[in-house]
């Protein structure tokens, strides 16, 4: 989704997450109605998301492991051992596995997102929603986020809401959505990939 800077996206984003509550109108998502959901409707709709923050939002006092193992936490059911085997295996696959144990002091921009991508990925969430990825990462280092992204989530049939400002990675997107002042102003426009 693109747009100018105040037109609604990071908003949308928040409300289709659940992070919000929308007051009227209608926002179905996954099949489920969030408008004037509980607040126990919204916690069980977050189950099945991942986000990705533009600042990444790692807790520097845990490890890159144990950062990634937060996106696990939530769903009860999975046992410390398999939270923890879940984490490293896709840590290894957005190419961190030697730096499971590292703190993100000592990472780098593009490793830290890397480490994001991984958190928000490892519970297999329907959808993944990522507010500007790429913002504070060059531009190989953006690029190989947005195609590690794709490359997860196409493994994960796992569909990604990605907004952003960088026309330089629109090329990889299946569909382009545009907003303004809060509406969405165009259809969805189909984009070859590379």
């Amino acid at each position: 989704m693109t747009g100018p800077s105040g037109s609604g996206k990071t908003t949308l984003l928040t409300l289709i997450g659940g992070l919000r509550s929308a007051q009227s109108g209608s926002l179905k998502v996954l099949g489920e109605e969030l408008c004037d959901a509980s607040s126990q409707k919204l916690t069980e709709a977050r189950r099945h998301h991942g986000y990705i923050f533009q600042a990444h939002n790692l807790h520097h006092s845990l490890t890159a492991l144990q950062n990634v193992r937060m996106g696990l936490e939530v769903h009860g059911h999975i046992s410390t051992q398999e939270m923890q085997a879940r984490s490293a295996q896709i840590l290894e696959q957005v190419g961190l596995g030697e730096y499971i144990n590292y703190y993100p002091e000592n990472l780098s921009g593009g490793q830290k997102q890397r480490v994001a991508i991984a958190r928000a990925l490892v519970s297999h969430p329907k959808i993944v929603l990522a507010d500007e990825p790429t913002a504070a990462l060059d531009s190989k280092s953006g690029r190989d986020v947005v195609n590690l992204m794709q490359q997860l989530a196409k493994e994960q049939n796992c569909t990604i809401l990605l907004v952003t400002h960088d026309n330089r990675i629109l090329d990889v997107a299946d569909r382009i959505i545009n907003m303004e002042d809060g509406y969405l102003t165009s259809n969805a426009t189909q984009v070859s990939t590379v």
